[in-house]
């Protein structure tokens, strides 16, 4: 498409997620903004006739772990802001501070996780920090903090005692704490979220306020003593109407427990994105090493039967008036495809009782507001320009999010292959990822 970012949109049927509702209309774009929103704007030099199509704002997912890699799927998914929970800031830098109107999306990012030892994925590295010592989860705090983290992330492994440490650190900066508790049997929900942390991922740690002697390597008998098929809705809406009194948001990323569920026939649409990325090879191989059979068990136990409590608990929360937002915690687990995936946790919301339009709200305004972003998510006077212009109506059927016609970011208009095109090569990513490692140990460094 012309690469210009001054047009106008004329004729197409809007989907405002603000009020709920969808109409006719044009929108003008006016130097990577939406400048107006009208049934009559003059001509300009460049006109659009989006007769026939529907435009929704761009779309968020707000838990991945991303990487320059595999950038440009999500914009070409329309996903055009993405939510990094845990990583280095240091290695994002390029995508964070990338032009308005780049074919990457925004990132809003956590810095290394904090974790307890041994540390689940392994000792401090560029990636996590592990520690017992609530001094030490202080410090780490405040050098993500002077390193550019938006938010703090803690892991299953930590615990109380650092936990509440990291988040009085973090308050000071205001700072807001992420958790991701699925292999606590330290601390619980109830308990995370009176120590002050706001933001709950895969809706973690619930299942271990109601049964506080389970947790994934629990005994079998403690599992057997839970029904997973049918969980208690009566529990998890008392703990639910608990957990509302502290405002906090859970991001249940049921992609990632489907497609562990649906192995081996996983979830798998036939477009450009994912072709890219069977062509590639990295996260394909990735993906291909979890077909171990004792893997595939594992997972299975271990992430797979939860599927139906979080499931049950973020509708359950939704409905008492909680924020659920949408994520897929892409690349983690098993073909949990870059960009696409989100489409694939947007008919999952529908799935599990969400409306078409409740489940857009999830993954725009709402997810947006969640982190305090006025200008994205929404089809509003003075907002950035991010859309998803799309071939049939969202509102009808959800799986209509993935007929994408173009992905405007920043005003640009893009094809997918255009953004496809984008993806580097793997001798510049060695080169980056050597350029990283030495940034990293001088800053490092500097902190010691």
């Amino acid at each position: 498409m012309d690469a210009t970012n001054n047009f106008i949109l004329k004729n197409a049927t809007i989907i405002d997620v603000e009020s709920g509702t969808s109409f006719k209309g044009s929108i003008e774009v006016d130097n990577g903004y939406i400048k107006s929103i009208d049934n009559d704007l003059p001509p300009r030099s460049k006109t659009i006739d989006a007769e026939g199509k529907y435009i929704i704002p761009g779309l968020i997912d707000m838990h991945c772990h991303i990487k320059e890699d595999f950038a440009a799927h999500f914009v070409a998914s329309g996903v055009t802001t993405v939510r990094n929970t845990a990583g280095n800031v240091l290695q994002l830098k390029k995508l964070i501070d990338a032009p308005i109107d780049s074919p990457t999306p925004r990132v809003y990012s956590a810095d290394r996780m904090i974790d307890g030892p041994p540390g689940l994925w392994g000792p401090t590295s560029v990636g996590n920090f592990v520690t017992d010592d609530p001094e030490e989860g202080r410090m780490e705090v405040r050098r993500q903090k002077d390193a550019g983290a938006q938010f703090i992330k803690v892991y299953g492994w930590i615990s109380k005692e650092v936990m509440e440490a990291v988040v009085s650190e973090a308050d000071k900066w205001d700072l807001e704490v992420s958790c991701d508790l699925i292999h606590s049997s330290k601390v619980n929900a109830l308990e995370a979220a009176k120590a002050g942390v706001k933001w709950f991922e895969h809706a973690s740690g619930f299942i271990q306020a109601i049964y506080p002697d389970w947790y994934p390597m629990a005994e079998q008998k403690i599992w057997d003593d839970i029904d997973w098929e049918y969980p208690d809705k009566e529990k998890i809406k008392e703990l639910c109407t608990q957990m509302i009194k502290y405002n906090v948001n859970l991001c249940p990323t049921l992609t990632i427990f489907d497609q562990i569920v649906q192995m081996p026939k996983y979830w798998h649409p036939s477009n450009a994105v994912t072709e890219a990325v069977e062509g590639e090879g990295g996260l394909k191989e990735h993906w291909l090493a979890m077909y171990k059979e004792e893997i595939e068990k594992a997972l299975k136990k271990q992430l797979g039967t939860q599927t139906q409590f979080i499931k049950d608990t973020a509708k359950i929360y939704h409905d008492l008036g909680g924020t659920v937002v949408t994520g897929t915690d892409t690349p983690g687990g098993v073909w949990t495809w870059p960009g696409m995936a989100l489409h694939r946790e947007l008919e999952l919301f529908v799935e599990i009782g969400f409306t078409e339009m409740e489940a857009l709200q999830a993954a725009t305004i709402k997810a947006a507001g969640s982190i305090k972003k006025k200008d994205i998510g929404v089809i509003k006077e003075g907002t950035i320009a991010d859309m998803v212009i799309l071939n049939q109506n969202p509102l009808e059927d959800i799986q209509h999010t993935k007929n994408i016609d173009w992905i405007i970011k920043g005003g640009r208009i893009y094809t997918q292959e255009e953004i496809l095109e984008k993806i580097p090569t793997k001798e510049y990513l060695e080169k980056e990822q050597e350029k990283f490692l030495a940034a990293y140990e001088k800053m490092m460094a500097a902190h010691s």
